[in-house]
């Protein structure tokens, strides 16, 4: 079984302020810090030190060649990694003194991933193999579709929401916060999860991430849900994404859904005590 994480890449910068911008205000920020990032960076990056072995495809500009150096550091194959005629995505984040942020995300190369492209990916992959996309490079629905027919197991994290254009039918597991869900399955409460998914089909597993409340596992079945860590915030940049790489690595990694869970809620609790995404993001002796 091979991971295939088909996601972004991005540079981002991060402004520490006293509280976030509001319409037509400037606010001066007391720090910044320049890092790679992208959901699909990190969840690589994540899987990677988590122990997974992980392919990440997806594009950068020539100005992004430092986010495969990065990916590559981190333990990820980066052989699927092409360049884009546009630049680097990127993003702006602002992060208050209670670690939370907002963010501003430019697409550039990640938007920039045709069909022909993700033909090429997936030919190299097959039945039993599992893909991780995010909503942050272009042609989402369709890689879904594509991977769906080859037999493999798809993973969706839908974020951001904004124009996510996936067939949920060709989605084996989501991984989601609750404004996900309550976008997605009409609300955010585990057991009217568990009976939407009931009545679906009852085949989709879902990961529901509660913040400073923990996770839920979520099927057809019921709930197992685990407690956060205990933690001061300093960033909360890149900890949903810790979760997923960690999530998904125990998981497929033949860990209980529990296990899997409380290793990811650990992971996740320690990338917020730090600086940044994909620097904040642990080992797996660090986890341990």
């Amino acid at each position: 079984m091979k991971i295939l994480n088909f996601g972004s890449l991005n540079i981002d910068t991060t402004f520490f302020v006293a509280s976030h911008a509001l319409k037509g205000e400037t606010v001066a920020a007391s720090d910044r810090n320049v890092s790679f990032g992208g959901k699909g960076l990190n969840q690589s990056v994540s899987l990677a030190r988590a122990g997974a072995t992980v392919f990440h495809a997806g594009k950068i500009g020539e100005d992004g060649v430092a986010l495969r150096d990065c990916l590559s550091e981190a333990g990820a194959d980066v052989s699927l990694v092409t360049l884009s005629e546009k630049s680097t995505g990127c993003a702006m984040i602002q992060v208050d003194p209670n670690g939370e942020n907002c963010i501003v995300v430019y697409g550039g190369a990640n938007r920039d991933v045709t069909k022909d492209d993700a033909d090429a990916v997936l030919e190299k992959f097959g039945a039993g193999d599992v893909l991780l996309l995010q909503n942050e490079i272009s042609n989402v629905g369709y890689i879904a579709a594509q991977a769906k027919k080859k037999g493999m197991t798809v993973v969706l994290n839908p974020s951001p929401l904004d124009a996510l254009d996936v067939d949920m039918g060709d989605v084996d597991m989501v991984i989601l916060n609750e404004t996900e869900s309550e976008a997605i399955f009409g609300s955010a409460d585990a057991e009217r999860v568990r009976k939407t998914v009931k009545s679906s089909g009852g085949k989709m597993k879902v990961v529901l991430t509660l913040g400073s409340r923990g996770a839920c596992y979520i099927d057809s079945d019921g709930v197992i849900k685990v407690d956060a860590v205990k933690v001061k915030a300093v960033d909360t940049t890149g900890a949903g994404d810790t979760f997923t790489g960690y999530y998904l690595a125990e998981y497929f990694g033949g860990a209980t859904v529990r296990t899997a869970l409380e290793t990811a809620a650990k992971a996740a609790g320690i990338s917020v005590t730090r600086k940044g995404a994909a620097t904040s993001i642990p080992t797996r002796d660090e986890v341990k």
